[in-house]
């Protein structure tokens, strides 16, 4: 397997990791179809990624492949998982368990990643010392001392977006080194903390807007 430290110095963007989430997921489909060898081409077909991106996304951690083969799948794989550091198991502390935190909760797709949330936060009382799927849930007046005990490094925030900023300060004061952001507001955390912020409303009101645009030129 590669050394992943020895990649080449080459600034890459988010848009690259995100590319290889799409590859890893496409590979392991094709796995499933017992397909051993495949070409650039049929790995990016459908997903609007030309061969040549893809050749590109790989050559900023090493030499991958053999010109006029194509790609091991499973050794591929194996090595997309390592840059991505899916290789082994995280573990994920969920904060918020309205609708939206449940649903993250029996969302079994997180196992195929090796990601796993494996406690989960709330401040109503009528939720605490309840379980959802075999996670119970927790006091977020425990929030600090379960994360570190559990040696957690990843957080999901689903809470309304007037606490998150202090769920999200908590979770950095816990240890938490990256944070997915559900809660309609954008957080702020120190430099050495990565935030993803999902906001869906935004998106779907950017989806709106292209599809009246469209209407209106037809």
């Amino acid at each position: 397997m590669k050394d992943i430290k020895k990649a080449k110095k080459v600034q890459f963007s988010s848009g690259t990791i995100k590319r290889l989430s799409l590859y890893l997921r496409k590979l392991k489909t094709i796995q499933d179809n017992n397909v051993n060898v495949i070409s650039s081409s049929a790995i990016t077909q459908l997903l609007n990624v030309t061969p040549a991106q893809f050749r590109k996304d790989l050559s900023y951690f090493g030499g991958f492949g053999k010109r006029g083969v194509g790609y091991n799948v499973s050794l591929l794989i194996k090595e997309i998982e390592d840059i991505l550091g899916i290789n082994q198991e995280w573990k994920i502390a969920l904060v918020g368990t309205g609708k939206l935190g449940s649903a993250l909760l029996g969302f079994e797709g997180f196992s195929k990643f090796n990601l796993k949330i494996t406690c989960a936060f709330d401040n109503q009382k009528n939720k605490i010392g309840e379980n959802i799927g075999n996670i119970k849930i927790i006091d977020i007046k425990n929030l600090e001392k379960i994360i570190k005990k559990q040696n957690i490094k990843m957080a999901i925030i689903a809470t309304p977006p007037e606490v998150a900023q202090n769920m999200a300060s908590q979770l950095v004061k816990a240890g938490i080194k990256g944070i997915m952001n559900f809660a309609p507001v954008f957080i702020t955390v120190n430099k050495n903390v990565v935030v993803s912020n999902i906001d869906m409303a935004s998106e779907l009101e950017n989806l709106v807007f292209f599809v009246k645009r469209g209407e209106l030129k037809t």
